[in-house]
């Protein structure tokens, strides 16, 4: 018995150590998000004395005042949201068909063509060819660069396969005996049954076509087509206040420092994906555990 409540005593001490830990980790993820919010809320001159750690030592909404003022920013706000959600749709339903077809038991080549596949995940043709082919594709300054060359992923192809392949195969068969062919099928049944792999692949590639901003920075020279996030990149580099003075029309100089139209920006460019992530979440669980219970 002395043993047990050793044995418990030490289990205690262990969970508080590990409860310590997570507290900790914790808040090194989170602090710096906290601080740039802080910051972003202060007034951007009074914030280059330092000491603000916590919250706004002087509040003021200048820096998405000025932020706002862009019309340089909404109109790439606007061509990221148009990219994320046209993006999103066609690289699911597109993956996902072709996830489909891999499934097939009745696929010829099947294994050939997921050793070609699994190849390229681990070679590429590099940036030169890319941009001589994207050149060629006639996607230079074109929209549809942010959408083509993103419709397919082979690596979404293999979360797709490892999902599809744990449907009943009496649902297929009831379908057939009814009429239905392999898109009804696909379109009808199978799409509708995979919602949770469905919303990880949409909620990853969401992300990605969101924080996406070298596609514009190198294929777009059209400042009407960029995305918010070459839009950032661009405050990010400039590094005087009279280049963002220029870059942003309409600063206060007084309250407003390249350093808070930075942080505002960053703000403003990550809230709507931690706002859209919630609604995802359970999806998003069931999607990562594909695979990792057998039985």
């Amino acid at each position: 018995m002395s043993f047990l409540r050793r044995k418990t005593a030490g289990e205690a001490v262990f969970d508080a150590v590990n409860n310590v830990m997570m507290l900790i980790i914790c808040f090194l993820t989170l602090y710096p998000i906290w601080y740039v919010l802080v910051h972003s809320f202060n007034d951007g001159a009074d914030a280059m004395q330092g000491g603000i750690f916590w919250v706004p030592r002087v509040f003021s909404l200048d820096n998405y005042r000025a932020v706002f003022a862009s019309s340089g920013i909404m109109t790439a706000m606007g061509v990221t949201v148009a990219k994320t959600l046209i993006g999103t749709v066609v690289h699911v339903f597109f993956t996902a068909m072709v996830a489909y077809a891999y499934s097939r038991k009745e696929l010829i080549g099947r294994r050939f063509y997921m050793i070609v596949g699994t190849i390229t995940l681990f070679f590429g043709g590099g940036l030169i060819p890319t941009y001589l082919l994207i050149r060629d594709l006639g996607l230079l300054d074109s929209f549809w660069v942010y959408i083509i060359p993103a419709m397919f992923s082979f690596f979404d192809l293999i979360i797709f396969v490892s999902f599809f392949r744990e449907l009943p195969d009496a649902l297929e068969e009831a379908a057939k005996m009814d009429g239905a062919n392999d898109f009804k099928i696909f379109h009808s049944i199978v799409l509708p049954c995979s919602m949770p792999v469905v919303a990880t692949i949409a909620l990853f590639h969401g992300v990605y076509q969101w924080n996406d901003y070298f596609t514009g920075m190198i294929y777009i020279n059209d400042t009407n087509l960029q995305p918010i996030q070459t839009f950032l990149y661009r405050v990010v580099a400039q590094s005087s206040s009279n280049q963002m003075m220029a870059a942003v029309p309409g600063l206060a100089a007084q309250t407003v420092t390249s350093q808070s139209i930075k942080l505002a920006t960053m703000v403003v460019t990550t809230l709507p994906i931690v706002l859209a992530y919630p609604f995802l979440q359970k999806y998003f669980v069931k999607g990562l555990m594909i695979g990792s219970i057998k039985g």
